[in-house]
Order: structure tokens, then C-alpha cells, then sequence
């Protein structure tokens, strides 16, 4: 089967007509050749509607990143078909990646002109976007003079200086405290419920994705195959030690427990 990944950007493609905002149709990827060859993702299918925000979790090589990856067009599926219907598509990873000669702002700013804003338009935008996020005080420290939230509330920042309506989360959370990160759970929360935005998040961490997701998209071990989904239906804004998070947390564990046993350690 040839693979296939189609972004349509026109408004037509994107507004009015019910379609989601992202589409895997059979998708498997394979790395390497013959003998060699890893087998990351089987057959996955997954409707992603505009709005919705997604959460995908499974153990370690189960095919998330991977996953991510193509929806975001930075790698090509060996097989099946990824269709996104976005304006435009921004990714965000584990760590932020900012650059550090620049400033918070400075990082921000780059972005925008990257997508050819005006330099006039710019400094307000760059001055929305850190009250959006919470750092208009910090907009002329660099990275090392920022706390780890701090640099990852400008990554996001910087993610959404580009306009996107969909946008990708590859652990973005994962290396934060605790505190932190439930604050962050707040903040990304309201930006999505402010915005509209599209969201797949991508974590390890089973309490987080039922905390923030509308669905939360089980992952077998190597080569990942949709396992199951758990809509979440308890109402927003939620507590990670909730008892409604804390339940299907659990509900969930056991599942991902039984995956992982069935297939063994897929790092192995």
C-alpha cells in the first residue's frame, strides 16, 4: 500500500463541513529493512474532531512520538493514509527548545517573523502572547534565567505565535515537578477552552491525560495498535486527585498493565 499524508490548509477544507481535524486511516510505520525492521505502528485508525483534545499514553516504544511525528509531517507513514485539516499545525516537545541567546520574547518574536509578520504587529503580539501565558514580567530573561515552567509556558507561547489550530504535545510536561506541572494543567486547559484549538498530547502519565483529555487513546506495546478509548465525561475544570480522575486513572492503568504484560518489555 502506498502511504499517504494530505494537509488541506484552504478555509473550504477546514470550516463548515464536519470533517475532524485529523484523520489516520490504517496507518503503520515501519523503520528499517527486512530482518532489521522495527514495527512502530500496526494498522492505527483515529478521528481527532476540531476542538477535541486528545490524549495518547502506552508504555515506552509504544508508538506515540512516532505517531505525533506524522501527524505533524515530520516523517511519513510506511502504509495507510494521515490527513490533516488545519490552517496550520504546531508541534511542542518534552523540552522547550528554546534558543538561548535569545529572550523569552525574543524567541516569541521569532516565530512571528518566520511567518512574516510585520515587525509594527509584532511587539504587541509578542506582548499578548506572555500575558496569555503568564511571563509579561519575564519577556527579557533568557532561557537559564527561567524556572523550567517558565520555559516551557514560552515554548508554548512561541507554538502559538504561529497561528495553529492544531496543535501536537510530545510529553511537554514530563520533566516538571509535580506543582509545576498541575499549574500548567490549568493554564493549557484554559488556553484550549479560550482558543478553540485542536490538541493530540502525547504522556506517559495516566492521571495527566484523564486530568486534561476529552478522550484518552490506549496504545499497545511495539507496534502500537489502538487498544481502546475511555471517553472522559466528568465536567471541567478537574483535579488530577480527583476521585472521577482518580478512577479512571486506575480503569486505565489495568489496562495499559495487561498490554505491557501480554507483550513484554517493549524497550527489550
Amino acid at each position: 500500500m502506498v502511504q499517504t499524508v494530505k494537509t488541506q490548509a484552504l478555509d473550504s477544507a477546514i470550516e463548515g463541513d464536519g470533517s475532524p481535524a485529523i484523520s489516520l486511516d490504517a496507518v503503520s510505520k515501519v523503520f528499517g529493512h527486512a530482518g532489521d525492521a522495527t514495527h512502530a505502528l500496526d494498522r492505527v485508525s483515529l478521528d481527532v474532531a476540531r476542538g477535541q483534545f486528545v490524549c495518547l499514553i502506552g508504555a515506552s516504544g509504544c508508538g506515540k512520538s512516532t505517531l505525533l511525528n506524522l501527524v505533524a509531517g515530520l516523517d511519513q507513514p510506511t502504509s495507510g493514509t494521515v490527513t490533516v485539516r488545519a490552517k496550520r499545525t504546531s508541534l511542542m516537545f518534552q523540552e522547550s527548545a528554546l534558543f538561548p541567546w535569545l529572550t523569552a520574547s525574543g524567541n516569541i518574536d521569532l516565530a512571528l517573523r518566520l511567518d512574516n509578520v510585520p515587525r509594527s504587529d509584532r511587539k504587541d503580539r509578542v506582548h499578548e502572547l506572555l500575558e496569555l501565558v503568564h511571563l509579561e514580567d519575564f519577556g527579557d530573561k533568557r532561557p537559564h534565567e527561567l524556572s523550567g515552567g517558565m520555559r516551557q509556558r514560552t515554548a508554548l507561547a512561541r507554538a502559538l505565535a504561529q497561528q495553529a489550530d492544531v496543535l501536537l504535545m510530545d510529553e511537554p510536561f514530563g520533566a516538571l515537578d509535580a506543582m509545576t506541572r498541575d499549574l500548567l494543567h490549568d493554564e493549557l486547559e484554559a488556553l484550549w477552552t479560550r482558543t478553540g484549538l485542536t490538541v493530540l498530547f502525547v504522556t506517559h502519565n495516566v492521571r495527566e491525560a484523564v486530568r486534561l483529555g476529552n478522550r484518552v487513546v490506549l496504545l499497545t506495546s511495539r507496534p502500537g495498535r489502538i487498544a481502546q478509548e475511555y471517553p472522559v465525561a466528568s465536567g471541567r475544570p478537574r483535579r488530577i486527585d480527583s476521585s472521577q480522575v482518580a478512577e479512571l486513572a486506575a480503569t486505565i492503568t489495568d489496562r495499559l498493565r495487561e498490554e505491557v504484560r501480554r507483550h513484554g518489555d517493549p524497550r527489550s
